[in-house]
Formats: C-alpha cells, structure tokens, sequence
C-alpha cells in the first residue's frame, strides 16, 4: 500500500512539469468557466430568439440529443487526458449497436444481458486500441483510424448492410425512452447519462485510476520512472473508454428501436469536439468529466437553437466549426501562456 501510495505521489509530481508554473488542475478550470458561461450566453440568446426554445419539451429533446455524444464524449475523456486519442468513437458505436441486435434479436438472449455484452464488447474495442498503441507501437492516430475502419466494415458485414430491429423486445426501447421516476417526464436515457457522468466523474478524480490517467497524461515517461506500469494502465484506459462506446451503441439502439450499421460516421469528431470544448486539453494532462458534460451540452443547445430558428443547415456546420477552432485556439492559447 505505501509503494503504491508513493508511486501515485511520484506520478503526480510529473504533472507541473508539462503544465509549466500554472497548476493544471487550475488551466482546466479556466476553459471550464469560460465553456460554462459561453453555454449560459448561448441558452438565454436562443431563449429571446424563439418562444420555442425555453420549454420543457424542447429542453429534454435538447438533453436525449445530448445522451449519445455526451456518453462517447465521458469515455474519450479518460482518453485524451493520457495524451491519447480515440477515432474509431462513432464506427465502434455502430458496430456495438448492431452486436447488441445480434444478442437480443438473433441469439434471443435476455435484454439485460444483452446489454452487458454490449458494453463488454466496447470494452473490447478499446482493449485493442490500447493494446495496438502501448504493445505495437503504433501512434494513437493510425491506431485508432484503422479500427474506425474495421469496425466501420464489420457493423456492414455482420448486419447485412440492413438495420436490426427490436420489434419484439419493447423493454429494449424503454430502456432509452421509458420513464422510471413517476410523475417525472424526463427519458430513462437522461437519467443513465447522469448517473454514468456522476460514477465516471468519481472515478477521474477520486480513484488511482484516475490519477495515473492525469500522471501518463501529463509526463508518460515521468510517470514510468516513477515505477508504474504505463503500458498496462495506457491499456486499461482505453478498455475503460471503450466500455462507453458499447454504452453509446445501446441507448442509441434503444433509442431508434433498431440498430442502424451506417449511423456512427462523425459521431467521433462532435464527441472529441465536446470533450474539448469543456477544457480538456489535446496535450493530455487537463480536463475534467464536468467540463465534458457542459462542451456535449454546448453542442447540443447551439445545434437545437440554430435550427429553432430556421439557420440553414449548412451553416451550422459552419458555425460548429467556428466554436471549435476557437476551443482549440484557446487550449494552445492557455497551453502557451502557463509555460
């Protein structure tokens, strides 16, 4: 227990010298308060924009859109808080999503184990990209982009290139837009999105997990003089990371009620967008689960509000962009300034 207690110390020490002279848990804050604020700024211009923005019906679609990104969005965290980077988000996904129909539609297994194997194989997903990065050597990049591909191919193969439906497991689909709470009208989905982001915010920063995910992140070398296995826990990291593509796969299934194998293409990029939007930095090193939560909301209000007010689809797309090189600018901005 005191060598472990000494390692994580050591590990910790290796933060300021990739941070520079300002702490690094204080430069997340900074992104973090300003992505807060911006999602308040953005929340009241679109409420005296539209009358139809501000109501309670518009707001929990604004929340289930938010559900899919925002989870992806949670797991990619751990990711590139080590420095790492995850492009096969949104094909993992939808390869998730159609094994979850394999299991509860083809095999006819239970939905709740159904689920669990799901999530198992996101698990796997992210297993092999860990595995690839630390064991082959190959950069998070090329890594990540070759199993987007793979999985992009597999989802195709496995399904038929058709969709898988759940016409006959109804509590499949409830599992995303049922109501648990009574007299509360607010989808299941909402509520597991919560409660992952709570239990993934507690882990980040409260656990050893979470720690050597800040330390890799912050000085990997550092981290490995100090007596850590950084191979191992790079692995785990993105294992862990995967758990919230098979996660991802099943509300969005749940959510259409079928399992679609063309769905997930850019899925990844509005999920790393999220992720740094909230402050996480690209580095590795900064970044917290609340500032993931408030970057996926972000996303999510600007999308609904320009289309409330009829802003050409195309310059969403534009305008999404836009708030994502300035997310970036300021990372390099805060990055440059601490040093």
């Amino acid at each position: 227990m005191s060598a472990t207690k000494e390692n994580i110390s050591m590990a910790e020490q290796a933060k300021p010298a990739a941070a520079g002279r300002l702490p690094a848990g204080l430069r997340g804050k900074f992104q973090q308060f300003l992505a807060f604020g911006g999602l308040i700024l953005i929340f009241a211009f679109f409420s005296f924009a539209s009358p139809n923005f501000l109501t309670f019906s518009n707001v929990m679609s604004i929340l289930l859109a938010t559900v899919v990104i925002g989870t992806l969005a949670i797991g990619t965290t751990f990711v590139i808080i080590s420095a790492g980077i995850d492009l096969s988000l949104g094909t993992g996904m939808s390869l998730c999503a159609v094994m979850s129909g394999v299991f509860i539609t083809y095999w006819g297994l239970p939905v709740p184990l159904g689920v669990v194997l799901t999530v198992a194989f996101g698990g796997l997903i992210g297993f092999v990209n860990g595995f690839n990065v630390t064991m082959l050597k190959i950069p998070p990049f090329i890594a990540t982009l070759a199993m987007m591909l793979v999985a992009e191919g597999l989802a195709l193969v496995i399904s038929g290139s058709a969709p898988i439906y759940f016409s006959d497991t109804p509590s499949y689909y409830m599992l995303s837009q049922g109501h648990i709470l009574p007299g509360v009208d607010i989808p299941n989905a909402v509520l597991l999105w919560i409660a992952v982001a709570i239990i993934a915010g507690v882990i980040l920063n409260k656990s050893v997990f979470g720690r050597y995910t800040y330390a890799i992140g912050s000085n990997e070398d550092a981290t490995a003089l100090s007596g850590i296995n950084t191979r191992r826990w790079k692995i785990l990291i993105y294992s862990f990371g995967g758990l919230f593509i098979g996660l991802a796969g099943v509300l969005i299934s749940a959510r259409l009620n079928s399992a679609q194998p063309a769905l997930g293409m850019g899925y990844e990029l509005k999920a790393i967008a999220a992720v740094v939007i909230g402050g996480t930095s690209l580095f590795g090193g900064v970044g917290s689960i609340l500032g993931t939560v408030i970057g996926a909301l972000i996303m999510s209000v600007l999308t609904n509000g320009l289309q409330i007010i009829s802003v050409p689809q195309e310059w969403q797309t534009v305008i999404l962009g836009v708030v994502i090189l300035a997310a970036v600018y300021l990372d390099n901005f805060r990055r440059n300034a601490a040093a």
